[in-house]
């Protein structure tokens, strides 16, 4: 316990003493009220886990004069300070633990995960591959020459390409960037405009769109509510990109969440689908106009998309896998070892931590990330080798081996590592001229030119001091625990001989009251204002209340001329960009040892590293910079002399080298109808492409629900499948194709075509809504009973042929067959079927009552990536025979239902739900084998689900809207109260919601009460486009719901 080494004696006696604590008789509290204490009741009950009074508690103990009094106030603070360090004793043990179990199960997945491939790696085939799985021998090389950078440009002449990024918390706008306003308005926000800004500059890119939050705050200057705002280049001069109507970089601003209001990013969770479907209608719309410009009138898709932080991780995850393109992912902070740092502080619980930070959620979208992700870029080896290693879907042992076979061309079983990526941010050097002179302006200028004024900032920081010619020690960070500034003044007030050679100035953010911030920092600044007073440092320490971005470069600049240091102190730093700005305006660092400041050390060679827990540490280097006036040029000058190994242009030309790596992918169906309507003059009629579907697809034994054929069927089904699929996939298309060239006689109306069902194909693109009946329950006969109710309520439109119904289910195709057969259900009063949680694809075709329905296989080849296969399902089907019932003589409890199993989902049945693991267990476990799959518990947890990691039912709405247009604005999802544990994909989002309240609100309750964070962290209860349907709701309430929606408005 810092600061409190007064009491060492009396923890230590304590501690010893353990449980014989109970009998202390002699105790003057116990004497008084026997074996109670109201003491101990207190602190164990009452105060909880902190020492940030106990200093506090101990003055006003020792000005007691009453000995009775004094020695009472000394025993709480015993009982205090022994309930403290048991806690951390405690805490400390059960870290140890989960540690363990963590190694033991890494351990045998990576020795599963080798032995399911069956082939190891001698040592000569591992020498070549790095920890992170670059290969040491073929890293390209940085960009140090202005010939290197020209020689790029020509390889780059002809591409065109257009890159998606997404950062969505904090304030971003391309000037004038309030850095330092929040905890969510730091560096993040100005790595990733500089990075739009340098990439739109780059040869071969076109188009660069940052995405981020609307907010349309009174509280917020206009300019973040502006929809789109350019980022011109810096230096036209350097100007490389391509010319074009809507060439360069923007940043695009998508409206999601709360309109008027800002709020904090621990808050944006519910959010994210809304923002996800914004951002495809956006990212859709500016493809079909480059397509104009630059496409040939074709499309022209993302390259990439690359989602900065968790947030932007889990929403590049969901559209990438939308519109199968490559995603990229920087974590910047991540939340494993944040929680990992607030467990060791002690100060919070788990749950505490979670509920304050929603920290769950944030590790959820990390490991999505991980899973949908080709390329992980990280600033710094430190970051792979002791943050990423903590989540489950990164081993670095085991990615070295797949990355190998890889190399070999050897079969992985279905396994995938993201690539780790080390490219450290860059900047703008080209306007920064070091300093030589001194503080009093001894520069060395010509005689026909006078120096010009000093800056402002200059005057408002150097009033603090009474001697400001005195090296100044810079720091510049929000006032923020982690960033560690408290020691750092600590460590200045207690060594003298700093104080006497340097000023310290604390660049803190921008403050108007100290009332007025967040009490997290508002905290740390009340703390290093006593520790100034404390220490009596008037007159030698600065902290300004406000400064402007712009004013930052020349802060640097006056402490460079006062040769100066800059101190970095954070506990960690993932990069640590203000050292490279300091090192580009001249200034020697010293800096934390734990992060990205190593990295950037060992290159510029610039400075000394601190242990930030040791105060003596860091009071040493800087004394030793600022008293050692050639260790203090040698590092300016080495940090001038290699400053340029940080550049924009050499970070970008390595990042589009590894999206140049990347396999190309775009949606499946957009070459073969380029491809189609060069030869459509000649096209086969509908009628025969439906005798194609029938004999292939529609038969239910054969391939309803997507079942490989197992050689007992006649000969009618002995085609090739290659051959099947083909012949498939042309009738599918000649029939969406008819439906596009319009059959429609001239005259005729367009609700003469919605009741006919003449017209386009399939049907759900003539209607003007869409009705979702996603209701999850363990019969199928329940499901209809809710599908009844919303036909009854919406019976005049849906025989107008206004209303399109899609029914998405956990059920197969054949069981939803059988029911609409048993029930007298014509197939067509859905327009599409959602099958196996989302696995499969279903159009309803009117032309054919014997076998009504169209299977879309290019949905499936939109959401294989990354599906393990075989190699999948004998993992989890090895994990299955491992859960058995104990009480009932080891009877297997989860069995593989190979019957109903198809190619993109495999499925298992439940015998008793309440023996089998959490869903999240087994999402782990995938995730340890390398395996990229999306675990789903459905049907009251009777049955189990596993289809490819980007599919889901929500994810198949946006393929329905990608490939045939419907308006998600238009469309309304009906949903239990409970459901799958895919439900949350479900509710939010641009589209309408509607929750029947005592509908699958049963047993499913348990699938959801050990999930790794609360439902309630990802659902917008809030928002004004969902509303809840009482338990027992009619048709004529339900049409009232939708009403009051705005459903049918307009």
């Amino acid at each position: 316990m810092a600061g409190n080494d007064w009491i060492n004696s009396y923890l230590e006696a304590i501690l010893d003493s353990g449980p014989g604590l109970e009998d202390a008789k002699s105790s003057l509290l116990l004497r008084e009220r026997g074996r109670f204490s109201p003491t101990r009741y207190f602190v164990d009950n009452v105060i909880g886990f902190d020492e940030t009074d106990l200093h506090r508690s101990w003055i006003r103990a020792q000005a007691t004069r009453s000995p009775q009094e004094r020695n009472t106030r000394l025993e709480n603070m015993c009982w205090r300070i022994w309930n403290l360090a048991r806690q951390k004793r405690l805490l400390e043990e059960k870290e140890a633990q989960r540690l363990s179990k963590r190694h033991m199960e890494r351990e045998k997945g990576r020795r599963e995960a080798v032995a399911d491939m069956s082939e190891d790696l001698s040592e000569g085939e591992k020498g070549d591959v790095s920890a992170h799985g670059e290969s040491t021998r073929g890293r390209l090389p940085r960009i140090s020459s202005v010939d290197t950078m020209e020689a790029f440009a020509n390889q780059q002449k002809g591409k065109k390409m257009y890159i998606v990024l997404i950062s969505l918390h904090g304030l971003i706008r391309g000037e004038n960037m309030e850095l330092g306003r929040d905890s969510d308005t730091g560096g993040q926000v100005k790595y990733v405009v500089e990075l739009a800004r340098a990439l739109g500059s780059m040869p071969g890119v076109y188009r660069v769109d940052l995405l981020t939050r609307q907010v349309s705050s009174p509280d917020l200057d206009y300019s973040y509510a502006e929809p789109t705002e350019m980022l011109p280049p810096r230096d036209s001069e350097d100007f490389m990109g391509e010319m074009g109507e809507s060439s360069g970089a923007y940043i695009v601003r998508i409206p999601f969440g709360p309109k008027d209001k800002y709020i904090a990013k621990e808050l944006l969770w519910p959010h994210v689908h809304e923002f996800v479907d914004g951002a495809l209608n956006h990212i859709l719309q500016m493809s079909k106009v480059l397509g104009e410009q630059i496409g040939g009138g074709n499309p022209v898709w993302p390259v990439a998309i690359h989602g900065h932080y968790a947030d932007a991780g889990d929403s590049a995850s969901l559209l990438s896998g939308a519109l199968n393109v490559p995603m990229l992912f920087t974590g910047h902070s991540l939340g494993r070892d944040k929680m990992e740092q607030l467990l060791r502080q002690g100060r919070l619980s788990r749950d505490e931590i979670n509920s304050t930070y929603k920290i769950m959620r944030r590790i959820e979208a990390e490991e999505l990330a991980l899973d949908a992700s080709e390329i992980v870029i990280t600033s710094t080896r430190q970051e792979i080798e002791e943050q990423w290693r903590l989540y489950d879907g990164f081993d670095p042992i085991l990615e070295r081996k797949l990355r190998a076979r890889i190399r070999r061309n050897v079969s992985c079983y279905g396994r995938f590592m993201p690539r780790m990526s080390v490219i450290p941010p860059g900047m703008e050097f080209h306007h920064i001229v070091p300093h030589d002179g001194d503080i009093d302006g001894e520069t060395e200028e010509s005689e026909d030119h006078q120096a010009s004024p000093d800056p402002p900032i200059w005057t408002e920081i150097m009033r603090f001091f009474t001697n400001p010619r005195k090296p100044m020690i810079l720091a510049l960070a929000r006032p923020d625990p982690k960033k560690n500034l408290t020691t750092l003044v600590k460590a200045f007030g207690e060594c003298r001989p700093l104080q006497e050679l340097a000023n310290l100035t604390l660049i803190m953010g921008n403050r108007d009251n100290v009332d007025e911030m967040s009490s997290t920092s508002a905290s740390v600044l009340l703390s290093i204002l006593k520790l100034i007073d404390k220490y009596d440092l008037y007159g030698q320490v600065a902290y300004p209340k406000h400064h402007k971005q712009a004013d930052v470069p020349d802060i640097y600049r006056l402490a460079a001329r006062t040769k100066g240091v800059f101190i970095n102190p954070a506990f960690i730093e993932p990069f640590g960009l203000t050292l490279i700005e300091a090192a580009a305006h001249g200034l020697p660092m010293v800096a934390t040892k734990n992060g990205g400041p190593v990295d950037i050390n060992r290159v510029l060679d610039n400075g000394l590293l601190i242990d930030p827990h040791d105060q003596q540490s860091i009071s040493d280097a800087l004394l030793k910079l600022v008293s050692e006036k050639q260790l203090w040029a040698k590092c300016r000058h080495n940090g001038l002399k290699n400053i340029h190994l940080f550049s924009w242009p050499a970070h970008c030309k390595t990042y589009l080298s590894k999206i140049a790596a990347c396999k190309p992918r775009q949606p499946r169906w957009l070459k073969t109808d380029d491809d189609d309507d060069d030869e459509n003059s000649e096209s086969e009629s509908p009628s025969d492409s439906l005798r194609d579907i029938q004999d292939i697809s529609l038969n239910l034994k054969f391939s309803l629900d997507g079942e490989r054929n197992d050689g007992r069927g006649t000969d009618e089904y002995s085609v090739n499948p290659e051959d099947q699929k083909s012949r498939l996939e042309t009738a599918v298309m000649t029939l969406s194709k008819g439906g596009m060239k319009g059959t429609q006689k001239p005259g005729s109306t367009e609700k003469g075509d919605l009741n006919t069902g003449s017209g386009k194909f399939p049907s759900l693109r003539r209607r003007k809504y869409i009705f979702v009946i996603a209701v999850d329950s363990d019969a199928i006969a329940d499901l209809f009973e809710s599908v009844r109710m919303i036909f009854a309520a919406v019976e005049k439109e849906r025989t107008e042929g206004l209303i399109g119904f899609i029914l998405a289910t956990s059920f197969t195709m054949s069981e939803v067959h059988s029911f609409l057969v048993s029930e007298g259900v014509s197939p067509t009063d859905f327009d599409a079927y959602i099958c196996n949680s989302g696995a499969d694809l279903y159009y309803s075709s009117p032309q054919s009552e014997e076998n009504p329905f169209v299977v879309d296989l290019y949905y499936h080849s939109h959401i294989e990536y990354r599906w393990g296969g075989e190699g999948l399902r004998k993992t989890l089907a090895r994990w299955a025979a491992s859960i058995v019932d104990k009480g009932d003589d080891g009877k297997q409890v989860v069995t593989e239902d190979e019957k109903i199993s198809t190619d993109y989902c495999y499925a298992f049945k439940v015998r008793k739900p309440e023996l089998v693991p959490p869903v999240k267990e087994i999402r782990k476990l995938m995730r340890i084998h390398a395996l990229r799959c999306h675990v789903i518990y459905c049907q009251n947890g009777r049955k189990i689900n596993v289809i490819p990691v980007l599919g889901s039912r929500s994810q198949a709405l946006r393929y329905l809207y990608l490939r045939w247009g419907m308006d998600l604005s238009n469309m309304a999802v009906f949903v239990g109260e409970s459901g799958d544990t895919d439900i949350e994909g479900l509710i939010g989002g641009i589209n309408k919601s509607v929750i029947l309240k005592g509908v699958s609100c049963g047993t499913s309750n348990q699938l959801h009460a050990n999930r790794s964070y609360p439902l309630a962290d990802v659902v917008p209860v809030d928002s004004p486009n969902i509303v809840q349907a009482n338990e027992g709701c009619r048709s004529t309430d339900m049409r009232n719901l939708l009403e009051e929606l705005g459903v049918f408005k307009g």
